[in-house]
């Protein structure tokens, strides 16, 4: 028997997860659609910068392994500046690490508990949309990895939720947004012991570091056992980073490098690199289909801050959006509500990530070394404050230190 749902989500990150628990929890028959069986592997530096409304009720002993309050910044891996992200007796603020594949999965049984059916090791294969419902069909992945043959999964539903990334079938399906800019991120997990002597080295530190690779930066950000050790390419006028066949080993080579600079051993040849796609903010452009029947969230709608990379809060939020319409009965106005929610900040982070990745050196020494860079950084991480708040002023600034470099104080904004 072909099962029937209100809603069917299909990816099951933060966006997913967020979206399926506030349709179930309002009494929508909902099913959450997850590719690999749950808890899997997410590669994500995992840095989630303010406890968000949606995550009101969990415990952050869950899924928090570090609470970050301060950035160390480098150039070429030398001119360190550490940063406080509460200097000055400011409102406390933190970043909190966490490993994905432990928080998506907590947020995914979330789901299940306010009532969403939840299916993992699924891989959603096509939708097709007749006039009366969506036709979902996926097949059951084994626990090896490997698509079994002649076991699939049906069901039908009135509304489709994407949030299987910036790959995902959904909007290849529906033709939703053929055009994507997409930069490259790179990871790997090297094991650490805390209680060892590192100068440098604290779980309260999140290291940045801007002069390595070009149109991009490096981090090392804290985990409970392991260093998340990373770098990744940001294109802000455009394009696919993936095309560049030699920017994983440019990447893997920042990584060794980073390591080395800060006398970190070499990790072991099994030891594996991720590289993950990162669909960055591009414009205004439809995230939902003309009936308003599937809609994008999440990665999946390219929702990803063209300036430092970052995603998790803006899934969230989307994936709120996306529920709120269609409980609403006002999906054909969601692409709407995304724009109001994210345009005018995003388009300013792309035209200040476009000025920053073009002169770096300049942006490291007139910015990000000011005493409250590491603030500002945070507060626009947690949405406490808006690109287009600070743009102006930022440009205007970097401008000046182009024309007089001797004259202009390192104060951003």
């Amino acid at each position: 028997m072909v099962l029937h749902y209100d809603v069917i989500v299909c990816g099951a990150g933060p966006a997913g997860a967020i979206a399926a628990a506030t349709t179930a929890q309002a009494g929508l028959k909902t099913a959450l659609i997850e590719k690999y069986p749950l808890p899997r592997h997410k590669t994500c530096g995992g840095g989630v910068p303010v406890v968000h409304s949606a995550l009101y009720d969990l415990a952050p002993a869950a899924f928090v392994e570090c609470k970050v309050e301060y950035m160390r910044h480098t150039w070429n891996f030398a001119d360190p500046y550490l940063g406080a992200i509460n200097p000055n007796g400011s409102e406390k603020l933190s970043i909190w690490m966490v490993q994905r594949p432990v928080f998506d999965d907590v947020l995914a049984q979330r789901a299940a508990k306010a009532g969403a059916d939840l299916k993992d090791g699924l891989m959603v294969r096509s939708l097709d949309l007749n006039d009366r419902k969506i036709i979902v069909k996926a097949q059951v992945i084994k626990p090896d990895g490997e698509l079994s043959r002649g076991q699939e999964w049906i069901a039908t539903a009135d509304y489709v939720i994407g949030a299987d990334g910036a790959n995902g079938i959904v909007a290849k399906t529906t033709e939703l947004r053929p055009q994507q800019t997409i930069a490259l991120g790179m990871e790997l997990e090297l094991p650490y012991d805390w209680n060892s002597s590192h100068p440098v080295l604290r779980p309260d530190i999140a290291h940045l570091e801007y002069g390595a690779i070009p149109q991009g930066y490096a981090w090392i950000f804290p985990k409970a056992n392991h260093l998340n050790v990373g770098a990744g390419v940001f294109k802000p006028t455009g394009g696919d980073a993936r095309r560049d066949r030699q920017l994983p080993a440019k990447l893997r080579q920042v990584i060794l490098d980073y390591l080395k600079a800060l006398n970190l051993p070499t990790p072991p040849d099994s030891l594996p690199y991720h590289a993950h796609p990162l669909p960055i903010w591009s414009g205004k452009e439809p995230r939902h289909t003309a009936d308003g029947r599937v809609l994008l969230v999440g990665d999946a709608a390219g929702l990803v801050n063209p300036f430092f990379g970052d995603g998790i809060l803006h899934a969230i939020r989307s994936g709120e959006i996306a529920a709120i319409c269609v409980l609403e009965g006002t999906t054909q106005q969601y692409s709407d509500r995304l724009h109001a929610e994210f345009a005018a900040s995003f388009n300013a982070a792309r035209q200040l990530a476009q000025l920053f990745y073009r002169f770096p050196k300049l942006g490291y020494t007139y910015g990000v070394k000011h005493p409250k860079a590491s603030r500002i950084a945070t507060e626009l991480l947690t949405g406490e404050l808006a690109y287009n708040h600070i743009v102006g002023r930022t440009v205007r600034h970097m401008l000046g230190a182009m024309l007089m470099p001797g004259k202009v104080s390192r104060s951003p904004v």
